[in-house]
Parts: structure tokens; sequence; C-alpha cells
């Protein structure tokens, strides 16, 4: 048992928005699922038929397809419309946040003709993409070809675009750090219609380091060049279990990667740590083997990626009744291991989707597309989703993850727990999110002289009062959490549900380069300012326009002083 108690709670009484939710997998099997499966279907279609164009084709199409959103963008007028947002719909967006700030008055452009791999160049081990082009159309062009993006995000319908514009990790993130951190060049579209190339040492480099984490709030990104790196066609996967405290378990994780003598052969390819109670968790470490390696007598070969298999979390959670044992995953399975599942959230709304008959007979279905789970939801239970349920991550310095992990299970009890370490770069400039300041002074395990580690804590699920059918107030949860993330200098994602003011998510992150680059490329004014972008609730037309008019007077005013 825990020796870290969560507070009792009084019991809650059901209502029924309880009821929708318990039986929304009526919807999901009949409605969702065949829908996604038609969905899923035309996509490939489409994306093989792309495939097949030759390289100047794809590009001659692109430079159109630019050329349509700087003539759109220069037909807007800034006296009359409103400020420019995609035309794509809001309920699209992958993460489960629903999207607000379309309800105010908005000037659309349209980006969805920019879902194409433009060039896979072997030489410079470049990938050139569109930003609707997604992980797992990417991964199933490169992996074949033994090329990969260094860090891969582990869910399909993840795209490019909302990876650089927010923020992407995977379990090689210890390595190559957050997907921010593997771009070569971003092409924008700036709020005047000038297209502009941006990387790390050319004219734009404050406009390269500054659009990660920024929402697509700077300019409009049309393409990016992505390093690739060789792979080979399996994971060879280590799963370990672990008993102890919450504390041995943070150290234990810390131990699966970060050696303390700091060897770099013992660093394994990939890290990835499922907490399951707070006593027990399976730390699993991969590295890349080739398939002549795999045909050796012995070793054991586990597609996880086929329909009927067993969810890849409770496929791993078998480690604490077998104990320590090692398989070769194909390497695009395990890259998308989590996506049938969506992780865990799959046990939440299919209760029976993990079953060896459903996934037998409907498991080639999953997952649900989550823009239809968006539509299918209503006003009411998308409310009790935000008020009974957690989906977080938390990024923080790799040395408070025992205090992290103590503090979440006082505040919610959610488990499983998904730890992934990343590093995070000490960089020419603050950007939004940054290291410690001072770290390198100090190492701390896994700490180097130009990065420090840090780790993603994901928690996704219902928390233990919800399950239990006691009251949980899931608000004050984030805003608790939220604060403290800003004491212990973690960020927080904006695909979040937030609880955050304007004054608190300017403490969590740093704006001194995005606002720098708000008022040298002209997006205040046109561009909505990324809180109020990502800020929890209906965003009503007045609101918005007064809020960046309160912006682009301060913002101007600071600009004419800087002159």
């Amino acid at each position: 048992m825990s020796t870290l108690p969560a507070p009792p709670r009084p019991k809650r009484k059901k209502i029924w928005v309880d009821y929708l939710v318990q039986f929304r997998w009526i919807i999901i099997v009949f409605l969702a699922l065949p829908l996604s499966c038609v969905i899923y279907f035309l996509s490939y279609l489409e994306e093989r038929k792309t495939e097949k164009k030759p390289y100047k084709q794809r590009q001659k199409e692109h430079e159109e397809n630019v050329h349509k959103v700087v003539k759109r963008l220069r037909q807007r007028n800034p006296f009359k419309d409103g400020l420019v947002c995609t035309a794509r719909k809001p309920y699209i967006v992958v993460g489960m946040r629903h999207v607000d700030y379309k309800r105010a008055r908005h000037f659309e452009v349209d980006l969805s003709p920019f879902n194409n791999v433009l060039d896979v160049d072997r030489d410079r081990m470049v990938v050139k993409v569109e930003p609707l082009v997604t992980m797992g159309q990417l991964s199933r062009i490169t992996v074949p070809m033994n090329l990969a993006l260094p860090v891969v995000s582990e869910l399909n319908d993840l795209t490019v675009g909302g990876l650089i514009n927010g923020y992407g990790i995977e379990g090689s993130s210890h390595i190559y750090g957050l997907f921010s951190d593997t771009l070569v060049s971003l092409e924008v579209v700036l709020a005047d219609g000038e297209v502009v190339r941006a990387t790390k040492d050319n004219e734009y480099s404050d406009l390269f380091y500054a659009v990660p984490w920024s929402q697509g709030t700077l300019g409009l990104l049309v393409s990016a060049e992505i390093k690739l790196i060789p792979v080979k066609e399996y994971m060879k996967l280590t799963y370990k279990p672990v008993r102890g405290s919450l504390k041995e378990l943070a150290q234990a994780y810390a131990d699966s990667f970060a050696p303390k003598g700091g060897d770099p052969k013992k660093v394994p390819d990939f890290v990835e740590s499922l907490i399951y109670t707070p006593t027990e968790g399976v730390f699993m470490t991969g590295d890349y083997a080739s398939k002549e390696e795999v045909k050796r007598k012995g070793n054991v070969i586990n597609r996880v990626g086929w329909w009927f298999k067993p969810w890849f979390y409770q496929h791993a959670e078998t480690a604490l009744k077998r104990g320590e044992f090692v398989e070769y995953i194909p390497t695009r399975d395990y890259y998308h291991r989590h996506t049938r599942s969506l992780f865990w959230e799959m046990k939440l709304i299919l209760p029976f989707g993990d079953q060896w008959w459903f996934r037998w007979l409907m498991g080639w279905m999953m997952p649900p597309k989550i823009s239809l789970m968006k539509i299918t939801q209503g006003e009411a239970i998308r409310k009790y989703y935000h008020d009974m349920h957690v989906i977080q991550d938390m990024l923080l310095p790799m040395h408070k993850v025992a205090d992290a992990l103590e503090f979440l299970h006082r505040e919610m009890e959610v488990y499983p727990i998904w730890l992934c370490p990343h590093r995070l770069f000490k960089l020419p400039v603050k950007t939004m999110v940054y290291p410690e300041p001072g770290f390198e002074l100090d190492p701390k395990q896994g700490d180097t002289s130009f990065a420090q580690m840090f780790a993603d804590i994901g928690v996704y699920y219902a928390p233990g009062p919800v399950l239990r059918g006691e009251e949980f107030d899931g608000a004050v949860a984030v805003h608790r959490l939220e604060e403290w993330l800003i004491q212990n200098h973690g960020f927080q994602p904006q695909y979040s549900v937030s609880e955050l003011s304007e004054n608190n998510f300017w403490r969590m992150f740093d704006r001194e380069l995005y606002d720098h680059c708000r008022r040298k490329y002209k997006a205040i004014g046109t561009f909505m300012d990324v809180y109020y972008k990502s800020k929890k609730g209906k965003k009503t037309e007045k609101e918005v326009l007064e809020a960046e008019a309160a912006i682009a007077e301060t913002e101007y005013a600071v600009a004419e002083k800087e002159n």
C-alpha cells in the first residue's frame, strides 16, 4: 500500500450526465468507429495518390498553394475582418481541449491542401513536409527506407504543424530533445503576406526559435524541414518491473536511461516508464535491432500493431507478474504502440474494448477519430470531462519527478502515469520554455553542460476519487497543479485544459522572445495572442478584440520606446 494516502472525500450523488458517459460506447461503436474507418481509408488513398506524384509536381502544387494563402491574407481588411485563423474546424484538433477561440469573428485561411510529404533527401538526411502531414503518414514512408524522424510522437493522427507550433515528445527525447529541437527550417507566411524561411542561423533565427509553443500566433506555417536519422527494422524492448515507494520508482526511472557513471554506451535509444500503482511500475528501454539479429534462435517477435493484439500498456503490465523479459517489435509498430488505445483513454470510453472478442471482431477499426468523439460528446459531456477527468502533461526537471508523483497522488490519484524523459537544451536565446538558470553549475543525474534533463509526466484518466464515486473538483485540482508547476520550474502544454490566468500563464512561460517576434513580424492585430488562443472557456468576439487591442497598444508603445 502507498505510504501517501489521499485525503478522504465525501460521496458524490450521480447525475444524469453520468449515465450519458456510461453508455456513450453505443454511439462510439455504432457511429464513430464505422465513420472513422471510412475516413482513415479515404485519407490513406489520398496520401498514396500524392506519394506517387513526382517531386517537381509536388513542389509546384506547394508553391501554388502558398501563393493562395498569401493572396487570401492580403484580402483581409483589418478594420472589419476578425483575427486570422485557419479554416480547420475546431473539432479536428487532436487535443481533448475544446477549441473555443473560433467562436469569435475570425478571418479564415484554408490550409487543408498542405498535407503532403514534399521530399525525402537522403544526402542531407532531411525530410521536407507540409504542416498537416501526420506521424502515421510520415513513418509509413520513411521507415521502409530505414529512416525516421529522431522524435516520432506515438499517436498516428498528430500532425507536424501541431507538434511544431505546440510541442512533441517521444521515448527518444532523452537524446534528441523535443520535436522542435529536430527542425532544420520553417517556411512561414507572415501577417503581411511575406513568405520567409527561418533557420537557427539566418536573419529569421528569432522566428525559428519563437514558433514552438506559439500555437500558430506568429504566422502561418506552410512547410518544415526536419532531420532524419538511420533506423533498423526492429526495436529490442526490455520490460523491467520495479516495486517500491514513489520516490524509489522515480529513482529507478532515472537509472533506466541516465546511468550514474555517465557511460554513453549504456544509454538506450528509447525510454518509457509506466507507473500502474503508487508502488508498482514497468520501466522499458529499447534499442534498434536489425532483422538479422531478430532471426537468431530464441528471440521473440511481437507485432503489437496487429488489431487483435492486447493494448500495449496492458501487455507491458504483464511484466509485474512475468518478471523482466525481452522481445522484438517492428519499428513502426513500436512508434505507434499507444495509438489503438489512445494510451489508456479508450478503457474509459469503451470498457470492453480491450477484451479479446472485441479486439478480434472490431479492433481493426480502432481507434475512433478524436474529432468524431468531440462531435458526439455534446456540451454536457464536455463539461463532465473537464470536471471529472484529467488530461495533463507536466514538463519539469528530472530531479523533481519524485515530488511531482507524490503531489499527483495526493491531489488526483490518476493511474497509470506515463513517464518520458527529454532534454531541454540551452539555446542561444531564451524561448518560452527553458532550463533552470545555472543548471550546468550544479548538474543532476542526466544533465550535461548543454542540456538539462527534464521529464514529461503524462496524466490521462479519471482520478481515483471519481472512480470511487467521491466528490472531485477538476478545476481546483488543475489550478493547484499549475501553481505547483510554476513554483517548480515546470511547464504545461497548451493543449491541456488550463485554469491559468493571463498573469500566471506568463509566470509559467517566458514571453520576451515571443513578444519581440509579435512586434517585429506584425502579428499583433492579425493573429490572436497565444494566451487567449489557448485559454479555457468561450471567447466572445468582444473579449477577443478588446484583449488584442490592449495587447497592441502596449506592444506598440514598447516598440516605439525601443526605436
